[in-house]
């Protein structure tokens, strides 16, 4: 798995977990829905971490909280 799916599985899984549609995420982390959607497909190849750090303050959770999941733990390696 590479960071940017990473990413896009802890949001997704946060929205689950407190039953959540993104729009509302967005509303919570004063960004627009489609900051949010890109994030979630293709579009956005590289998640800023200031857009990550307003998510996890929309959901009031810390960046070390969003980032503890396992899914973070086995990224593929960029350089070879």
């Amino acid at each position: 798995m590479n960071a940017k799916d990473a990413v896009a599985l802890r949001i997704q899984i946060l929205c689950a977990e407190r039953n959540i549609t993104v729009n509302e995420l967005a509303n919570r982390c004063g960004v627009t829905p489609s900051t949010i959607y890109s994030m979630l497909n293709q579009k956005s190849k590289n998640p800023g971490v200031v857009s990550i750090q307003k998510i996890c303050d929309g959901l009031e959770i810390s960046m070390r909280t969003f980032f503890d999941h396992p899914a973070f733990e086995t990224l593929e390696q960029i350089i070879k």
